[in-house]
């Protein structure tokens, strides 16, 4: 009855009107229901280095070893998304009123991988032979002091000669299987093909993995433990795919090649091509960097008027906006914002006007012809050696540039970081230092601010010697209460504000970008890069739809 083209017309209109009811019906059905994870999937993360000892004892000196292990071991506690200690081998814990005993109980249904219970025999074994010279573990030193025995099959106590607060952080150490290692002599340890081909008690087991003709790791696969204690991850197959470098690295995820990057610098996230479809994470972890002054070899900086004037002249704004993209926190003491156990100190702003002051009524005058200041014929200059990474190549560089702005002439030395090591910080050999220091959310600075760490192998890097300060440093490491903590570092943090034995300047964001079709991933703060696998069990790619 209707003609081609009114037969074309009504077709069209019929179109619409069953596009409109697809696109109503979908909006209805995702309007009643909510996407859920969903068993499935795999995630590719790149790395760069090689792994070669995924085991909890030998892994601290290596990130590809430590992520590893991360996945695939599991600790008598671990860290939360706010890095603090939480059970997660164990399932209760009491600490007796003297803080010197800890008694925990492991958790019933925890399996290793190969199908065999976690018991108390296997935490046992693993810290006797963390105690043990002949195994060389790099942990050994903060086990010193501490007994541990087993009560039964469950239960292990751990007397400590001494109250430390931190200890439970001690305690996220993984756990070994003894079935597996006990038969395995010191000298074989580090050699044992269970290096590579782990058994652990973590959201993930080993899989396999493939070499090149070199012999070097291109991948290692894990799969998700479906009895892992703290349910079966949703991702099935978790790969790692290792690169030379950083740049090939970035090549290979612009190319889709991986899911995720390990860590990325600064100056590389404008490379990152696919920015829509990726989430960069922002961790925080407590790494400050500084500059720390010898008094003791430089005469300059043995001046108190110096130093703060120094501290005065710094510009931390321009230095994170210009090396750090703006990736990071400013710092004024060795602690950061997120770290409960502190009060912060009030902010450091460049005041170029009153440095010039303190200089000036110091006796350091500026000689015009020159731009240089100086007292008595000697002159405001001093040398700054730093590790030849590109970001502390550019912080020495405006710092020099911003310590000129007041008549201070600096010389840099960029070192090797092997050199630097050697024949500097071993030695004390240096003027200033511009260097990083690694802490935790939950501090202990005596390795790095008491006066017996002046000397390697100790980490006091400005050679820090204040009665009052060790004593704070003492008894805070001793100290449970919060609210006495939080006075004691505070009256630490005068301490060093009124002496600056370092100008203390940022710290950098761990960059994390992972693709956004990876979901889940809610940790913020992280104690150590690995840290970041803390809810990995929880990520998911795939999704279902359920009703609300």
């Amino acid at each position: 009855m209707l003609s081609f083209r009114d037969k074309i017309v009504v077709s069209a209109f019929l179109l619409v009107i069953a596009a409109s009811l697809v696109v109503w019906g979908g909006t209805f059905y995702n309007n009643l229901t909510t996407p859920i994870p969903k068993t499935g999937g795999e995630y590719v993360e790149g790395a760069t280095g090689q792994p070669f000892y995924i085991n909890p004892l030998l892994s601290q000196t290596s990130e590809a070893d430590s992520d590893l292990t991360a996945l695939v071991y599991g600790g008598l506690f671990k860290f939360d998304s706010d890095g603090n200690a939480v059970a997660d081998l164990a399932e209760s814990y009491n600490i007796s009123d003297d803080q010197r005993t800890y008694t925990v109980k492991l958790r019933k249904d925890a399996r290793w991988h190969d199908g065999q219970p976690v018991t108390a025999e296997d935490v046992f074994f693993t810290f006797n032979i963390l105690q043990d010279p002949a195994y060389k573990s790099p942990l050994r030193q903060s086990w010193q002091g501490v007994d541990v025995s087993v009560v039964d099959e469950q239960t292990l106590l751990f007397s400590l000669k001494n109250p430390y607060v931190g200890f439970l952080e001690n305690l996220t150490v993984g756990i070994l299987p003894k079935h597996v290692w006990e038969n395995i002599a010191p000298e074989k340890f580090a050699l044992a093909d269970y290096n590579l081909h782990p058994i652990g008690s973590g959201p993930f087991m080993f899989l396999d993995f493939q070499k090149d003709s070199q012999g070097s790791i291109l991948t290692y696969h894990l799969k998700a433990f479906k009895d892992y204690y703290a349910g079966s991850p949703y991702i099935t197959k978790l790969t790692f795919n290792f690169y030379p470098d950083e740049e090939a690295l970035l090549v290979a995820y612009n190319k889709k090649e991986v899911m995720g990057m390990s860590s990325i610098t600064p100056e590389k996230i404008n490379l990152i091509k696919n920015v829509k479809s990726t989430n960069l994470h922002e961790l925080i972890i407590p790494r400050y960097f500084s500059v720390f002054f010898n008094q003791t070899k430089s005469v300059v900086l043995a001046e108190d008027n110096v130093r703060k004037a120094l501290d005065l002249s710094v510009d931390r704004g321009e230095i994170i906006q210009k090396v750090l993209r703006g990736k990071g926190t400013p710092l004024f003491s060795p602690f950061f914002p997120q770290m409960k156990s502190v009060v912060q100190q009030a902010q450091v702003t460049q005041n170029l006007e009153q440095a010039s002051k303190l200089l000036d009524d110091a006796g350091w005058k500026m000689d015009t012809g020159s731009n240089l200041r100086k007292k008595n014929g000697t002159p405001l200059e001093f040398e700054l050696v730093a590790p030849d990474w590109p970001e502390l190549s550019q912080t020495a560089e405006l710092l020099a540039s911003q310590w000129q702005k007041v008549g201070a002439k600096v010389n840099i030395k960029i070192l090797t970081v092997s050199d630097l090591q050697q024949n500097y910080i071993r030695t004390r050999e240096y003027d200033s230092l511009l260097f990083g220091q690694a802490i935790t959310f939950n501090p202990d600075l005596y390795s790095f601010w008491h006066s017996s760490q002046k000397r390697d192998p100790g980490l006091n890097l400005s050679l820090f010697d204040n009665s009052e300060a060790d004593g704070i440093l003492e008894s805070v490491r001793q100290e449970s209460d919060q609210a006495k903590r939080v006075d004691s570092y505070s009256k630490f943090q005068e301490i060093v504000s009124k002496e600056v034995p370092s100008v203390f300047l940022y710290g950098p964001y761990y960059l994390y970008p992972v693709a956004t079709s990876v979901q889940g991933m809610t940790i913020k703060n992280i104690n150590t890069p690995a840290n970041r696998f803390i809810d990995a069990n929880k990520w998911y790619i795939k999704t279902s739809r359920v009703l609300k």
